[in-house]
């Protein structure tokens, strides 16, 4: 009988699954999430708009009803052609498949989103990761050189980037957009708690592609992205998408978000607000070496050498899940990743954080 060591790629099996910890009881600030739910009386009118669905049914292949009112909300151009995927995934997924046989590689600056790497490398796809500066802002000059020399199928640009939560210099990117004699993709997973967007610009020119999701709006567990491209890589792209990959429930749920997306749009500024209020909390405490600038819902900082997995295990034991990015080495090294919560769970967090420094 064979197994996974005699039919699977080394590489493949080397690499270790996506861990999601356990978050039982605990404040969760570990995963980007928008911590609001639905208000009460919109919670009643989304289960009462979910109840026309009819699960014997499959949903509509092509999610007509859905595209059209992403396009509506999101002002997507009317030149471009929109791709829905079960969640920004699926999407990298089709992408780097529909590029495999090119011979070219996947290009994007490290650190970034994982998923990249992961699955260009799940594919047999070269990666080349090309180092943010030391202040995590794009290094340009060796972004455009190394574009010249391996010539990519794909360039991934995570605009803000996870985990740093940086904006680069939109004039920086668009010189890469017009350097690059592949596709770019500008990853707008944070759009929403971000002062500027390329999908204005999508499909111009045709090898601009931007992509969204619905997760870091507050439909994390929809599981719901799009891309946004010139028509002819959307019909192309079109053929590798599995069939009625976006559920009856997810189209009908997000529909019904857009329709209401006032509601969103209120959650997302209080959330930019606490963002302001915990960056300046943490860069008054002792023990924090820096505070990464962020145009997301998350923030980046350091705390001091040699501390970052003790203070993440200490907030842990208090109850606070963030994310321990530094386990990843490199220019993380001690850098600790916290999403931005509620008020109250932020106040938790800077309280828990303070002490774990004086520990």
């Amino acid at each position: 009988m064979s197994r996974p060591a005699d039919l699977m790629r080394p590489e493949v099996l080397g690499q270790a699954a996506y861990a999601v910890p356990e978050s039982a009881g605990m404040i969760k600030l570990d995963a980007m999430e928008n911590p609001y739910p639905w208000p009460g009386e919109l919670h009643s009118a989304w289960l009462e708009a979910l109840g026309g669905v009819e699960l014997n049914r499959y949903p509509d292949a092509g999610a007509r009803a859905l595209t059209a009112a992403i396009r509506a909300a999101h002002r997507v151009p009317e030149e471009a052609g929109c791709l829905l995927g079960n969640g920004s995934d699926e999407l990298i997924q089709i992408l780097i498949s529909a590029v495999q046989a090119s011979g070219r590689p996947v290009l994007s600056p490290v650190p970034t989103f994982v998923m990249y790497e992961v699955l260009a490398r799940a594919a047999g796809v070269p990666f080349v990761g090309v180092p943010l500066r030391a202040d995590f802002d794009l290094d340009g000059p060796a972004l455009l050189q190394a574009m010249e020399e391996h010539r990519p199928a794909l360039v991934f640009l995570a605009f803000p980037n996870n985990p740093t939560g940086r904006l680069y210099d939109s004039r920086l990117v668009a010189e890469v957009i017009a350097a690059n004699p592949g596709v770019t993709v500008i990853d707008e997973a944070y759009a929403p708690f971000s002062g500027h967007s390329f999908l204005p610009r999508a499909g111009t020119p045709p090898g601009l592609m931007v992509m969204r999701t619905m997760s870091k709006l507050g439909l994390a567990g929809l599981r719901l992205g799009y891309l946004a491209a010139s028509p002819e890589w959307i019909d192309a792209l079109d053929r590798l998408r599995l069939p009625y990959n976006i559920n009856a429930l997810t189209q009908r749920s997000v529909s019904f978000a857009l329709a209401h997306a006032r509601v969103l749009d209120e959650q997302a500024g209080i959330l930019r607000e606490q963002r302001a209020r915990v960056s300046a909390g943490l860069a008054r405490l002792r023990g924090v070496r820096r505070v990464i600038p962020s145009d997301a819902n998350f923030i980046l900082f350091e705390v001091a050498r040699g501390r970052g997995h003790a203070v993440f295990e200490s907030l842990r034991v208090a109850g606070i899940l963030i994310k321990d990015v530094g386990r990843a080495g490199g220019p993380l090294t001690d850098h600790l990743r916290v999403t931005v919560g509620r008020p109250e769970e932020n106040s938790a967090f800077l309280a828990a954080v303070a002490e774990a420094l004086r520990a």
